[in-house]
């Protein structure tokens, strides 16, 4: 049997790389540059380091360079931050996502976790 789509699945995939690593390259750029209305944390802050992973992380996993490396390292650090701010952190609602605030969280960590089992495969800057 035929999956739905499976014709399509390198196309897809290349297609889901991008956008993650642009949207987390996004929230990066928020904490570094002020886009998107965001604001910049004291250097060498926890969160400076964050929104360093987040752009460049984001970035490389996006144009598919070291992607496998760079999506392991998103995904720890997605991880960390589920356990440290959602988990056990200020909302102090448990483990379930939906009730502290998690969700994001996350997805990012078992998406990048996928993204670095199958590294860049086709339409990266290796090819």
């Amino acid at each position: 049997m035929e999956r739905f789509l499976g014709k399509y699945s390198p196309q897809l995939y290349i297609l889901m790389r991008v956008m993650i690593g642009l949207m987390f390259a996004c929230h990066g750029a928020q904490k570094h540059l002020g886009a998107f209305g965001g604001s910049t944390p004291p250097v060498f802050n926890q969160f400076w380091f964050g929104g360093v992973i987040e752009l460049v992380g984001g970035l490389l996993v996006a144009v598919g360079l070291f992607t496998g490396y760079a999506a392991f390292l998103c995904s720890g650090m997605m991880a960390v931050a589920y356990f440290q701010f959602h988990w056990f952190g200020g909302q102090n609602a448990g483990f379930w996502p939906l009730l502290n605030g998690g969700e994001k969280a996350l997805m990012y960590t078992f998406a990048f976790l996928f993204i670095a089992s199958r590294g860049s495969s086709s339409g990266s800057m290796y090819r």
